[in-house]
């Protein structure tokens, strides 16, 4: 059977890092309050006139270069992405052209924190059905331009960045042994879209407005909900807890993670953690997370790796890959 299996893999996060004290000057909170409460000591802003398409194609140039591929040897581009350049074109064909790719197609998906995800099932299916043999997934994000100034319990927490990662169909015999996805998890619940959303809209006030997030709801959702599709991925594939070598959560906060980890009865040794460097990069985070591993020797050839992610919707899901 077709498998999609990773090709290459990279990241870019924009120079300007914005410690925790930063914020001490206009809010009242310290280094101490948002370490204890997220797990975050620094995060990355992008620059005046830095947009999302940028951060993507510095993230997508590094994980062509990770893969020894060039622009025209992707069929596709999926970018998941929550604060895009513009309302139309997708940012995934600004992207296109930035990189110089003549061919194929690209589009958007908007799944918040968990659109990596999603992003990765849908390239995933066009790869296993043949309508691509090389799909670039990115997440790119600039939270930075969203956030409330004055809201120290949202603004703290959000930082800008970009993760991309090339998926590439190959043949595998369907087992769990096959290099590649294995298995995906997706699921969303509209009757929570209250708990995180951002307000205006095109179609409601034609504006941008701000992050608002009902932390303890989240947090509770958030824990339950990425324990369940876990093991709903790890059931699919016919694989336990025990067979996993390395988690890679979304990088959200310490707490959601570890309490992850803990419910699902995982050790921390398995789980890839960036948070306190990159703060939350929303769809960004999960290749982010991912690249810096590779990077570090954490993820290595041949391991059963599971990734997860919840968002604003609520949207969640996660996928499972060897390798």
């Amino acid at each position: 059977m077709i498998r999609a299996q990773v090709r290459g893999i990279g990241h870019y996060l924009p120079e300007r890092v914005v410690p925790n004290d930063w914020f001490t000057s206009f809010l009242d909170t310290s280094n101490e309050w948002i370490v204890s409460r997220s797990g975050i000591e620094r995060r990355h802003f992008a620059a005046e006139g830095q947009t999302t398409s940028d951060l993507a194609i510095r993230a997508a140039r590094a994980a062509l270069d990770d893969a020894g591929l060039v622009a025209d040897d992707i069929d596709s581009i999926i970018l998941a992405t929550s604060t895009p350049d513009l309302t139309f074109p997708a940012t995934a064909t600004i992207v296109q052209a930035g990189l110089g790719m003549t061919r194929g197609f690209a589009f958007d998906v908007q799944a918040v924190c968990a659109g990596f995800v999603f992003a990765l099932a849908n390239a995933n299916a066009m790869i296993q059905s043949g309508q691509a043999k090389r799909i670039l997934v990115i997440g790119a994000e600039t939270f930075s331009r969203i956030m409330n100034w004055e809201d120290r319990g949202t603004c703290v927490l959000f930082g800008d960045g970009a993760g991309a990662l090339i998926l590439e169909a190959a043949e595998g015999d369907g087992t769990v042994e096959d290099r590649g996805i294995l298995a995906t998890d997706l699921n969303s619940d509209g009757r929570y879209r209250d708990i995180l959303q951002v307000s205006g809209g095109v179609s409601s006030s034609q504006t941008t407005g701000h992050l608002m997030m009902a932390g303890k709801e989240v947090f509770r959702h958030a824990v339950d909900k990425l324990a369940q599709t876990t093991v709903a991925v790890m059931d699919k594939a016919g694989v336990t807890a025990e067979d996993i070598d390395r988690v890679v959560p979304h990088q959200a906060n310490i707490r959601i993670i570890t309490g992850t980890a803990r419910k699902l009865g995982l050790p921390m040794d398995k789980i890839v953690v960036t948070v306190q460097d990159h703060g939350n990069t929303s769809a960004a985070s999960i290749p982010l997370a991912m690249s810096v591993a590779k990077a570090e020797g954490q993820l290595r050839p041949g391991q059963l790796v599971v990734t997860e992610a919840i968002g604003g919707g609520l949207a969640w899901g996660a996928v499972l890959l060897r390798w």
